[in-house]
Formats: structure tokens, sequence, C-alpha cells
């Protein structure tokens, strides 16, 4: 089986601990408005890829990882393919190689749940706590997303929440403390990393004739970037801002 891939980033380090190959995959059912990656989005598309190539890769990298580094997959949405990475998964850690999975936790079935199993650390987008606000941004309810955290809690299964702060999107006060409140007594949350919003995305919309809709969105103050992050420091015990 293969795996469609849309692209490599060689010692990557803003993708999980260390020093990181990153491969980010094709496909993604989230619509975000900032997508920063919008030619991942549509199942179509990518490189064919048979896993044997990704390992060797990775071995080939193993050198530099270090003691923290490895493998992050990234999208797109992972867990798309979730049963094409099973065997893959297997045979890194086989190998001794540290694997993180960037999700957005949207998606659940069996496949996905033992791919979570084989994971390393899990780097856990969540978009928006109120629903609603969340579906404006993603197209996408958050349930699931939220479902997926109570289960790596429940499974002792470390993860990092990853939080992007789109200015009249999701920077409201009482959404984030709402999530604080909701995952903030979770002892596998090890770290929260905000990400501020940015608009390095934007000449792939043009590119592929899209209307990027968020044209009138500034990006973060740093007052807006401190704020947001004592808000999260009331909740949790370590609160970075990428």
């Amino acid at each position: 089986m293969t795996i469609k891939v849309h692209s490599y980033e060689s010692m990557g380090t803003f993708d999980g601990p260390g020093l990181r190959l990153v491969v980010f995959l094709q496909g993604c059912p989230f619509r975000c408005l900032y997508c920063a990656n919008p030619d991942t989005i549509a199942a179509e598309g990518g490189t064919p890829t048979q896993a044997h190539e990704i390992l060797r890769m990775a071995d080939d990298q193993k050198a530099f990882f270090g003691r923290k580094g490895g493998i992050t997959f990234s999208g797109g949405e992972p867990t798309l393919q979730a049963e094409a990475l099973l065997p893959l998964f297997a045979d890194l850690k086989a190998h001794g190689i540290h694997i993180c999975l960037d999700t957005n936790g949207g998606i659940w079935n069996r496949h996905v749940e033992e791919l979570l199993k084989l994971t390393d650390l899990v780097l856990l987008d969540i978009k928006e706590f109120n629903p609603e606000r969340h579906r404006r941004l993603t197209g996408r309810d958050n349930t699931q997303t939220l479902r997926t955290a109570q289960w790596l809690e429940r499974n002792n299964r470390p993860f990092w929440l990853r939080y992007v702060l789109v200015p009249g999107y999701s920077d409201f006060e009482e959404d984030i403390r709402a999530l604080g409140e909701r995952l903030g007594s979770y002892s596998q949350v090890q770290r929260v990393e905000i990400l501020p919003y940015h608009r390095l995305g934007v000449h792939k919309y043009e590119a592929m004739g899209w209307d990027y809709q968020l044209k009138e969105v500034k990006e973060n103050t740093p007052g807006q970037l401190a704020r947001a992050e004592a808000i999260f420091k009331e909740y949790f015990p370590l609160v970075v801002t990428n």
C-alpha cells in the first residue's frame, strides 16, 4: 500500500522536539481559512511513495536526530492515510526512530487508534474551542478533536496542544479559558504551543486561483501574543509562542 506524500522537510525544528525529518502528506478533511498549505488539502495528488522509501530516508538522517529528534508526519491530515501508515510506523519503531504525528484529531477509526498507539508524541491542533467558531474557521465540528484529546489522556499518550492565534477568529479570551478548563488538568499535555497567525501561504492561493478569505486579517501584535500566552499559563505549566 502506497502513501501519498506532498513534500519533505529535512532538519525541521518546528514540528516536534529536536531535529526532524518532516513528511507532509496529501489530503485533509478540514478547510481552515488560514491554511498555509492549501495544495495539500485535496485527497487527489501527492506522490505515491512506498513505505520503505520513507524508512530509508529516516534511517539516512538518523545520525542527525540526536536524543530528541526523529520523524514527524504532517500534512494535510496524516490520519486520512492511517491504514497505509501503520506498517511504516511499526518499522520506524523497530528502528528506534522517534515518531511525531501532527493531527487535527478530527478523524477516528480503528486504524487511527492503532496509529496513535504507535506514536511517541502527538501534536494535536485544536483550532478553536467554541464549536460554532470552530466550524466557521475550519468548516468542520470539533467534537471528535476533543474526544481524541480525551482518548490520549485516558491512554497515557503524551501530546502537545497547538493553537493558531487568528485575530478575530480564535483569540477570544472566553474560548481560550474554556479550553484551559477542559484540558488544563490533563497530565498528558506536555506543552502548549501558540502559533502566531501568518500569511505565508497567500501566494499559493493566488497560484491555485483560490480566494484567500482572510485578506483583511493582520498578523498578531506582540501584545496579542503576550495576552494569549498569559491566559494559557493560568491553566498549563509549559506554554511557548512559536
